[in-house]
Parts: C-alpha cells; structure tokens; sequence
C-alpha cells in the first residue's frame, strides 16, 4: 500500500467514524412504538368470569389483581394503560387506560364485573348494560387512573 493510498483510506474512515458519531445520537430520537403497562385483558379470560364464582376460580382464571380494595378486599382491580412517545426521550402519551373490576359479595362470590375505560378524559364502562353511579367505585377508579397516568 503506497503512503497516498494509506492517506485516502485513512480520510475516508475518519469521515465514516464522523459521520458515525454525528449520527448516533439521533438513533436515539426514533420513535418509540406502542407500550403496555400493567394486566392486559384477555376478553376470552373475561367472559370465562361469571356472577357466583369463588374468588380462587377468578385467581386461576385472571391472575393477581393489580390492586385489592382497602376495604373488606371484595373488589379486585385489574389495571392496564397504553403509552405511545413519538421520541424516546419524550414524556409517554397515554392512549388508552383500562381497569378490569371484579366485585365480591361478602362471602366472596363474584357479584359483578365492571370494565371501565378513558374516552377523553372520562371514566367510561365498557359494559353497556350498566350505568356509573357516582359512588365509590368511580372515585376510587379515577383515583387509579390518575396515579397511572402520573408515572
């Protein structure tokens, strides 16, 4: 290898080695595909979960809820939210949030299910037979929500 020939060669992987090394940090400004944070519901696992149930049956069926209620543990809170970032170094935007509610009777047998969601900012159920009542629930369910969307 003649020294001209070295000297180009040694141009050119400098200039690959810059280029390489400007480029890098923008690797990093790639978008951030959608995450999913939480229990992902699995409609087919839901419709398995039927009013009468004993809350062993509902563990083997859905899992470990993400919360208990503090309060006699009779509802049971399966929480998933959805984040997208158009950057890695953004903040996650929350694009959807779900919280999967099993409610027990006092004997814990399943009394009902509730499947509330977000639409613009709302708590929604899912189950259109029903309708949300201003009781505890619904706070302690925007309470959840809340708390999720903050971290």
């Amino acid at each position: 290898m003649t020294e001209r020939t070295f000297h180009s060669f040694t141009r050119q992987m400098s200039a690959f080695a810059l280029g390489v090394a400007l480029l890098s940090p923008l690797a990093a400004c790639t978008t951030a595909g959608p995450q999913v944070q939480g229990y992902v519901i699995d409609e087919k696992a839901v419709a398995e979960i039927k009013p009468g149930m004993s809350a062993e049956q509902v563990l083997k069926i859905l899992g470990t809820p993400s919360t208990v209620s503090t309060v006699g543990n009779q509802t049971w809170y399966y929480i998933s939210q959805n984040t997208t970032r158009a950057f890695m170094y953004d903040k996650p935007q929350i694009v959807d949030q779900r919280v999967l509610t099993v409610i027990f009777t006092k004997a814990l047998k399943v009394e009902r299910l509730a499947n509330y969601g977000q639409k613009d900012g709302v708590v929604f159920d899912f189950n259109t037979n029903t309708t949300p009542t201003s009781g505890t629930d619904l706070s302690i369910i925007r309470q959840m929500l809340r708390m999720v969307g903050s971290t």
